[in-house]
C-alpha cells in the first residue's frame, strides 16, 4: 500500500535524476564552449582556422549581404580557408546537437556563404557546413557573377566540384573534434547550384554523404548557361520587336492557366502537369480591332515557342529543354528570369552574358548574343564539362555506399526547366536497372516556382522525409506540400514519387491532402487507395 512517504521518496528520486542530467548537460556544454576556441589549432589538409569562437544564442548578424538571422541557438562558429581560396564556415551546436552533419548548398555562382541555409540546419540540431566555393562575387550578393573566373581554372574547379567537396571532409572532422566522436550520419541539402552541388557529390564523391536532397538541380552547367540562360534572352533579346514587357507576361500567364489549370480536375491556379498543356500561344496574336495592350505580336509569339521547345543545334540534338508552360506568372515567373524590367535587365541574361564574356571566352566585349551552337557548343563541353558538370547517371557507387537521394523539381520553375530533372532520372534508371528507386526518387512540384513560391502547394519538409529513408528504412511513398499565404496553410497536396501523379479521389475539400492519392498515369482513383 502506497503512502505519503512512498510518493515523497519516488519524487525525492525523480528530482535527484532531474537535476543530474541538467547538471551533466550543463557541464557538457561548458566542456564544449571551453574547447571550441582550441578547434583554431586544428591541423587540416592545405587549410588554415583563422577562427573559433562562441556564438551566443539570439540574433546572429552574419557578414555580407544576408541580413541578421533570429532566433538562433549558441553555437560554436569555426571559420577557415582551404588553397587556394575555399572559404568555409563549421557552426557546431553547444547544447543540443542531434548527432548529425548537414552540408548546405549555394546558388547562382556561388561566391558567398549560405548562412541562412547553415541556419536552418543549426536550428534542427545539425553540426553544419558551408562555403563560397573559393571566390567572392563582384559586388558581394550579386548572384551571377562570374569575372572571378578570368584566367582561373583552378577557381572554376573550386567552383564546379571541389569546393565543396573539401568543405565537407573539413567539417566532419571539425564536428568529431568538437564532439569527441564522428556524426551518426551526414546529409547535404541544396537547390538550384545546391542541386547540382548534390548531383556531383553523389556521382564524384559518393561517401562524402548518406543522404541527399537535391532541388531544382543546375546539374547540367554548360547546357543550362548556353541552352536555358542564353537561348531564353537570344530568343527575347536578339530581335528588339521580341521582347516582351513584364507588363504584358499577364496575358501569356492568365492564358495558360484558363486553358490547362483544371486539367487535372481540380481548379486551383496550379498546373499539375505542364507537359501535357496544349494551349498554343498564337491565339495571342493581335488581330484588327484589338487593344495592343491585351495582346502580343507575331514575333512575341514566336519568341514563347522557342523558349518553350528548348534549343538544338542544325543536327537537331538537344541542346537543353525548354521551359514548360505555367511557369509564367507572378513576382518569381518570367517577369524576373525571362523579361526582366526592361530590356537586358532578365536574370537570365545576366547569368548568360557574365558567364560566357568572363569565364568562357574571357573578352568584356563578346556579346553571347552572337553564340553559335553548331560552331561553339562542343569547346565549350569538351573545357568546362568535366569540372562544371554532374550528368553521370550511373549512381551505383552511391547506392553501394548505402545513400538515399530524394530530387525535387517545381514544375513551374523559369529557371531550370523540369524537364532536365525527368530527363536525368529516368537516364538513372536506365543505367541503374529496376533497383534505382530503392535509392534515388523523383518528386516534381506543381506550380512550384524556382526552389519555391508560386501558385502550388510549394513549402514542404524534404529533409525529414530523407532522415526516415536514410535512419528508419522508410522509402517516402508521398510528402505532405502546404500552399501557405500570409502565414496560413490555405491548402495542402501530396508530392509523388516520380512518374506518380496526385490525383483528387472526387469526394471531400480539394483544400485537403488527404483526399488525393498517388498514382501511375492512367491508373483510376480508386484503383491506388
Amino acid at each position: 500500500m502506497l503512502n505519503k512517504f512512498g510518493l515523497g521518496c519516488r519524487w525525492n528520486v525523480v528530482v535527484i535524476v532531474l537535476v543530474f542530467v541538467l547538471s551533466a548537460a550543463s557541464m557538457f556544454a561548458e566542456r564544449r564552449r571551453s574547447s571550441c576556441d582550441g578547434l583554431v589549432k586544428m591541423h587540416l589538409a592545405d587549410t588554415v582556422l583563422s577562427s573559433a569562437n562562441v556564438v551566443s544564442a539570439g540574433t546572429f548578424t552574419p557578414s555580407g549581404p544576408e541580413s541578421a538571422i533570429q532566433n538562433m541557438p549558441e553555437f560554436c562558429r569555426v571559420v577557415g580557408v582551404t588553397r587556394p581560396a575555399v572559404r568555409f564556415e563549421v557552426w557546431l551546436p553547444v547544447k543540443s546537437w542531434n548527432g548529425k552533419f548537414e552540408g548546405v548548398g549555394n546558388g547562382g555562382t556561388a561566391g558567398f556563404i549560405s548562412y541562412r541555409a547553415m541556419a536552418t540546419a543549426l536550428k534542427r540540431g545539425y553540426a553544419t557546413a558551408g562555403t563560397d566555393t573559393g571566390h567572392v562575387n563582384t559586388p558581394p550578393g550579386n548572384g551571377f557573377d562570374s569575372s572571378w573566373a578570368r584566367g582561373r581554372v583552378d577557381l572554376v574547379a573550386d567552383f564546379g566540384y571541389r569546393g565543396l567537396h573539401v568543405t565537407t571532409v573539413n567539417g566532419k572532422q571539425i564536428a568529431q573534434a568538437f564532439y569527441g566522436k564522428a556524426a551518426e550520419h551526414a546529409y547535404f541539402v541544396g537547390c538550384s547550384k545546391g542541386g547540382g552541388q548534390g548531383l556531383m557529390e553523389a556521382q564524384r564523391y559518393p561517401e562524402d554523404y548518406d543522404g541527399i536532397l537535391a532541388g531544382d538541380p543546375a546539374n547540367n552547367v554548360t547546357g543550362l548557361y548556353a541552352g536555358s540562360h542564353l537561348w531564353y534572352s537570344i530568343a527575347m533579346l536578339k530581335d528588339p520587336e521580341s521582347y516582351i514587357p513584364p507588363g504584358k507576361v499577364v496575358i501569356l500567364a492568365d492564358a495558360v492557366n484558363k486553358a490547362c489549370d483544371a486539367n487535372d480536375g481540380v481548379a486551383d491556379g496550379a498546373i499539375d502537369d505542364p507537359m501535357s498543356c496544349r494551349f498554343d500561344p498564337a491565339t495571342l496574336i493581335c488581330k484588327e480591332g484589338d487593344a495592343a495592350s491585351a495582346c502580343l505580336s507575331a514575333k512575341q509569339v514566336k519568341a514563347i515557342k522557342d523558349i518553350w521547345s528548348g534549343v538544338r543545334n542544325s543536327a537537331g540534338t538537344l541542346i537543353f529543354p525548354g521551359l514548360v508552360p505555367g511557369g509564367e506568372g507572378g513576382s518569381g515567373g518570367w517577369a524576373s528570369w525571362v523579361t526582366g524590367s526592361a530590356p537586358f535587365a532578365a536574370t537570365h541574361w545576366k547569368a548568360a552574358s557574365g558567364f560566357f564574356k568572363d569565364m568562357v571566352f574571357s573578352d568584356a566585349n563578346y556579346n553571347p548574343l552572337n553564340f553559335n551552337y553548331d560552331r561553339d557548343m562542343e569547346p565549350l563541353v569538351a573545357k568546362f564539362g568535366p569540372m562544371l558538370d554532374a550528368v553521370d547517371p550511373d549512381l551505383r557507387p552511391l547506392q553501394r555506399h548505402g545513400a538515399k537521394m530524394i530530387l525535387y523539381h517545381g514544375l513551374s520553375d523559369p529557371d531550370i526547366s523540369p524537364l532536365n530533372s525527368i530527363h536525368y532520372y529516368e537516364q538513372v534508371q536506365q543505367t541503374v536497372g529496376k533497383s534505382a528507386p530503392d535509392f534515388v526518387r523523383l518528386f516534381l512540384v506543381p506550380g512550384m516556382q524556382h526552389c519555391s513560391g508560386g501558385p502550388g502547394a510549394t513549402a514542404f519538409d524534404g529533409v525529414t522525409a530523407l532522415e526516415h529513408w536514410v535512419e528508419d528504412g522508410v522509402a517516402p511513398q508521398r510528402i505532405i506540400a502546404s500552399h501557405v499565404a500570409d502565414g496560413m496553410v490555405e491548402r495542402t497536396r501530396p508530392l509523388c514519387p516520380y512518374p506518380q501523379v496526385a490525383v483528387y479521389v472526387g469526394r471531400g475539400s480539394t483544400a485537403d491532402a488527404a483526399n488525393f492519392v498517388c498514382k501511375a498515369p492512367q491508373e483510376p482513383a480508386h484503383a491506388a487507395r
